[in-house]
């Protein structure tokens, strides 16, 4: 039986198989695509490896060593600041650079982005003078050059007083001198892991509350509070934690014996493993991209995209196996790495019980000489370190409170409107209406300014603070390693940038309108 609108006899189907069957395979286009693609990522990867041995070959000529053999040598570096400043090696030199680096860097995105969410309220404000204050503020550090702006909070900082032991804006708690800012330091103490899982279980219970609040609210539309109910859980366990946590000193033992396990296994045991799992992650993914490619009735539509994405995965999958078979070494550097992990953690829960998990210094200096200066109790600021966060604190801030500012005008002003005219004010319409709307344009720019003085810290080599440009620098004047330290750069901001994207497009995503 034919259907109504096939007056053939045929299926349209049947009709299509047999036109594509009577095309020639040099004007079948499905098969030009791929023709076409493979023989373009063969010329780009013969162009690639071409390129490599040549410029392997010139710089051999050159007598130019490529090799990374200087991160195991000795260096004769000392830094001016970081959890290392006599480095044994080169690559405990380059680690201790792309720590303060980050620390750096994560210091400056988390008060920038406190600071220019009040300029770009400021810049919206109704009182005249806060307004104009917000203005001057986002005009004139966003037209002045970062480097600049560095050179000029170093050169403010330089002029100031010397450090004295009796001297100081608040006497003992708080010094500001041409060495820097010394403040009072709150650190973790050998207690924190155990009160670390009182909080974890906290955690868990201030999930369900949350869920249950949530459930109370769309059942009987009250307003639940479930955020506020799960944050006091989870500060109320962290409370409690503070006087139960030595009950759970146990767990090193039990992490002791993981550490005991992973040293007794065979070096196969980990190759099984994630081949394993590279294997069935593949296997997940394809299944669920070919089931959401398939139609009501089972009919499977994959275009050439679709079905180079499932070749890809699988040849990555294949490629993991087969780095694992051959490369025994990675396997003994897992089983290595998680037997030091575990023992790492085993001797942090082996610690007395009346250990407490915070602790706390103030500032204090010492003079062993003529002259005195910060000690190590307090939490110092270096001048390199000062200038080189005011000045990308307060850049940055000046682009993201711009960001702030175009996001909230945005936002319908009907919206505002609507929320008056049901009797919230003017802090509720802006926490609860405004900047939930006007986040979803605020993010993505304003992770960009996150990317931005990531890398923008690479200038504080200008003021000597000992970030990973600066000791880099040294080391490969030192070493002649300098493409494989430039290399070392480049992968250390990559991996930056990266989970910097990978972490604003997660709340992105989590923060776009779900149409219905």
């Amino acid at each position: 039986m034919t259907s109504p609108t096939d007056t053939s006899g045929t299926q349209p189907s049947d009709t299509h198989a047999a036109v594509s069957a009577r095309v020639p395979l040099w004007r079948d286009v499905v098969v030009l695509k791929w023709v076409t693609q493979v023989f373009l990522l063969v010329v780009v990867l013969g162009a690639m490896w071409f390129l490599a041995s040549q410029a392997g070959d010139n710089l051999r000529a050159r007598n130019i060593n490529t090799e990374f053999d200087f991160i195991e040598r000795p260096v004769d570096i000392q830094l001016g600041e970081g959890i290392d400043t006599h480095p044994d090696t080169g690559g405990r030199a380059l680690w201790t650079g792309m720590v303060n680096t980050l620390r750096l860097s994560l210091a400056g995105i988390i008060f920038a982005t406190a600071l220019g969410v009040v300029v770009g309220l400021a810049r919206l404000s109704d009182n005249w003078l806060v307004r104009q204050l917000g203005s001057l503020w986002v005009e004139t550090l966003r037209n002045i050059p970062l480097l600049v702006q560095m050179v000029f909070y170093f050169s403010i900082l330089t002029t100031l007083p010397r450090v004295g032991l009796d001297t100081g804006p608040i006497n003992g708690w708080l010094h500001i001198s041409n060495k820097g800012i010394s403040m009072p330091r709150v650190f973790i103490a050998d207690g924190f892991y155990q009160w670390l899982v009182v909080v974890l279980i906290g955690a868990a219970v201030g999930r369900y509350v949350h869920r249950r609040r949530s459930r109370i609210h769309d059942e009987t539309g009250a307003d639940t509070s479930p955020v506020l109910w799960a944050l006091g859980t989870v500060a109320a366990f962290g409370v409690v934690g503070l006087f139960v946590h030595p009950a759970f000193s146990w767990l090193g033992g039990v992490f002791g014996a993981v550490a005991g396990v992973l040293d007794a296994l065979p070096l196969v045991v980990p190759q099984i493993l994630l081949c394993g799992v590279a294997l069935g992650v593949t296997a997940t993914w394809i299944l669920r991209f070919l089931a959401a490619h398939r139609s009501a009735r089972g009919h499977l539509s994959l275009t050439d995209d679709d079905w180079f994405r499932v070749l890809f995965a699988a040849a990555a999958s294949l490629a993991v196996v087969y780095l694992m078979v051959r490369w025994t070494g990675l396997s003994s550097w897992i089983l290595n790495s998680g037997r030091d992990l575990f023992e790492v953690i085993e001797a942090k829960f082996d610690v007395d019980g009346a250990a407490r998990p915070f602790d706390a210094m103030r500032p204090d200096i010492v003079q062993k000489g003529k002259f005195p200066n910060y000690g190590t109790n307090g939490l110092t600021m270096t001048l390199g370190f000062a200038a080189v966060f005011f000045a990308v604190v307060f850049y940055t801030s000046a682009f993201i409170g711009e960001n702030v500012r175009g996001g909230i005008l945005a936002v319908p002003k009907g919206q505002t409107e609507a929320a008056l005219a049901v009797g919230l004010t003017r802090g509720q319409v802006l926490r609860r209406v405004v900047l939930p709307q006007a986040f979803r344009v605020i993010l993505p720019p304003t992770g960009n300014q996150y990317l931005n003085l990531t890398k923008n810290t690479s200038l504080a080599v200008a003021v000597g603070f000992s970030e990973i440009v600066q000791v880099g620098t040294t080391v490969f004047n030192q070493t002649g390693r300098t493409l494989p330290v430039v290399a070392i750069w480049m992968l250390f901001y990559l991996s930056c940038s990266l989970t910097i994207s990978v972490i604003v497009n997660w709340f992105n995503v989590r923060m776009k309108l779900v149409e219905r």
